[in-house]
């Protein structure tokens, strides 16, 4: 294939000649200073406390009369003995591990909540969404000081309840920013390509979704941990807290009682407790901005450009596979009577699908065109059942393979998708994930559907691609989507469409943002793996030279209906409807329609035309 060699070449080159790299979060985070400055001094804080049995003889709970409000800097009392004869820096660093103690408990319980039922609502929305909405709003109306207070003065002093407690009231926080983040990834078109791709939703949330929600919650984790060391050193100062364990906010309380006799007590826990809190606050700070980086790192040549655009010219062209004309050989699809509606603000509804019949003979392939807003995209979403939850979908007969989809269960429905069902969307490079490598979001549907293990599944992807026409498979696999250009992440659509060898093939304008060259190499391809395999192919467009070129039979479709369906030389030699006419004619130019003498249009079943454009 010429074209296909020149866009493969000229992506080969974008590939070979830069290998685009963004630095890792760790290597953006050690570049920030102040990042640098604050993780070492939380790394020196749990240190301290882990080793503080190492670090100090005394305990910090042993009070001695003796050395009350002993100075600081003796060999006995390093930092001085606060106004009970408790050694300060034993206090010091035992009162660190209550401080991480607390912000563990306060991120565990509202993480715990949050994330869940965040993830739920923001996926799932409807009841869900509107009854966890109102709970979180519930909690975040009530006043957490003052719930704290009845809670302790109703149980008794404990920092691990009242923190707990904290972690509840302060959940609604973390389950807001998930499920405003669900809410945008969702309507991601690589979600639909999963979706596609015959993954369940448990399998979506996880993969696709909790990656990238993930990152804000590292963000708000940090802040939360500020907040816990704050509310438990809080309640600790105003004598609420445990009691058998030391805390910088019971050396405060004591330091505050003698404010005046030994003023230095104030320093060492005020000290611990602001630096701890801003080194976590600016630690969240700093991998916001690391993930939010999107700098691109310096380019390296890997390899000659030339040598691949050699080997690839000098590699043996396939024959391409015999293209038969239509042969049914049994119904694949059959819809009668479908009809999706969309509600209206006034309470009425709004038709997009009026009643449209089809069929799809095995081995066919189908065109159905129309202009924008004619239906034709939401007649293919009916039969994928990728219909938003808004749509009303109804039919008469809706069947596949033999199997009514009418009666089929949700998850049984889903589980046609991918395996016996593929769909090439339009617009290749939103319907790849960019948190995934190529060959990870290729491979995973063939080990879901296939079973295949992860050495066979790939080396099945490596062939794929191969087959798709691309020139260094290996590369491919290896990189992100940012890295490839738009006519090679449809020929991976494509590849990931075919891979677990599916009956059917849904494209939705498959050609629609590639340039003309790139367009001629996908339909040719598509063409290819149909004949090869057997597939019957479903063209979702509005292009009559997409028709022409690839398609069987073609089913024109206007405001919702279908008004005329035929095969491709009939009916681009003798249109039956007006708005078919109108649509050639804007294609081709001022035409002259063979009625009288079907034998003297061309070959190919092109109308003769004056001034034609096509």
């Amino acid at each position: 294939m010429t074209a296909d060699l020149v866009s493969g070449t000229s992506a080969s080159l974008q590939l070979s000649e830069e290998d685009d790299r963004r630095p890792g979060v760790l290597r953006r985070l050690l570049r920030d200073p102040a990042v640098v400055v604050s993780a070492s001094f939380i790394l020196v804080v749990i240190l301290a406390a882990i080793c503080a049995p190492l670090l100090t003889s005394y305990d910090p709970l042993e009070a001695k009369i003796a050395d009350v409000l002993a100075p600081p800097f003796t060999a006995e009392h390093p930092l001085g003995a606060d106004g009970v004869g408790r050694d300060v820096w034993a206090n010091l660093l035992y009162g660190a591990r209550t401080s991480l103690i607390s912000a563990a408990i306060v991120i565990g319980v509202s993480m715990a909540i949050g994330i869940p039922s965040g993830l739920l609502a923001g996926y799932r929305r409807g009841l869900v969404d509107g009854i966890s909405v109102w709970i979180s709003g519930a909690l975040m109306s009530l006043p957490a000081i003052v719930v704290l207070l009845v809670v302790l003065a109703r149980v008794g002093r404990s920092s691990e309840l009242a923190l707990a407690v904290f972690g509840v009231l302060i959940a609604p926080s973390v389950f807001l920013l998930i499920r405003s983040s669900v809410r945008a990834v969702r309507e991601e078109l690589y979600v639909d390509a999963a979706k596609v791709s015959g993954l369940g939703d448990t399998r979506i949330m996880r993969r696709h979704i909790l990656p990238v929600v993930i990152k804000p919650t590292i963000i708000q984790a940090a802040m939360l941990a500020s907040a816990g060391i704050g509310i438990e050193a809080g309640i600790a100062f105003l004598g609420l807290g445990s009691s058998d364990r030391s805390s910088w906010g019971l050396m405060l309380q004591d330091a505050s009682q003698n404010i005046y006799s030994a003023p230095v007590l104030l320093l060492w826990p005020s000290l611990a407790l602001v630096l701890t809190i801003m080194s976590f606050t600016l630690i969240g700070n700093g991998i916001r901005d690391a993930l939010s980086d999107h700098t691109i790192a310096p380019t390296r040549k890997v390899r000659n450009a030339r040598n691949v655009v050699a080997n690839r010219a000098s590699e043996p062209t396939a024959p391409r596979p015999e293209v038969t004309t239509h042969t049914p050989a049994g119904q694949l699809i059959g819809v009668e009577g479908l009809r999706v509606s969309y509600p209206r603000a006034d309470g009425g509804e709004t038709m997009v699908v009026k009643q449209v019949s089809l069929t799809l003979e095995r081995g066919e392939i189908l065109g159905l065109v129309g202009e924008s807003g004619s239906g034709k995209s939401q007649t293919a979403f009916s039969v994928l059942g990728l219909l938003p939850p808004e749509a009303r979908m109804q039919a008469d007969a809706l069947t596949f393979n033999g199997q009514d989809l009418l009666e089929l269960s949700p998850k049984k429905r889903a589980a046609l998708l991918g395996k016996s069902i593929g769909y090439i969307p339009q617009e290749p490079m939103s319907n790849l994930d960019p948190a995934f490598r190529i060959g990870f979001q290729l491979t995973q549907p063939m080990r879901h559907h296939l079973g295949l293990g992860k050495n066979e599944a790939k080396a099945e992807a490596l062939r794929l691609l191969a087959r798709v026409g691309i020139p260094d498979p290996e590369r491919l696999f290896r990189s992100y989507p940012h890295e490839i250009s738009g006519g090679m992440a449809q020929r991976v659509l494509i590849a990931g469409a075919v891979s677990c060898n599916p009956d059917l093939l849904i494209a939705d304008e498959p050609t629609t943002a590639l340039d003309v060259t790139v367009q001629a190499d996908v339909l040719e391809l598509i063409r290819d793996l149909q004949a090869e395999r057997g597939m019957g192919v479903i063209i979702v467009t509005h292009n009559f030279g997409v028709v022409a070129d690839i398609c069987d039979r073609v089913a024109v479709m206007r405001s919702g209906e279908i008004v005329e369906v035929a095969e491709v030389t009939e009916l681009f030699a003798r249109p039956q409807h007006e708005y078919t006419r109108s649509l050639l004619a804007s294609t081709l130019g001022q035409v002259e329609w063979e009625t009288d003498d079907p034998a003297s249009s061309a070959a190919d079943g092109i109308p003769s035309s004056k001034g034609a454009n096509a």
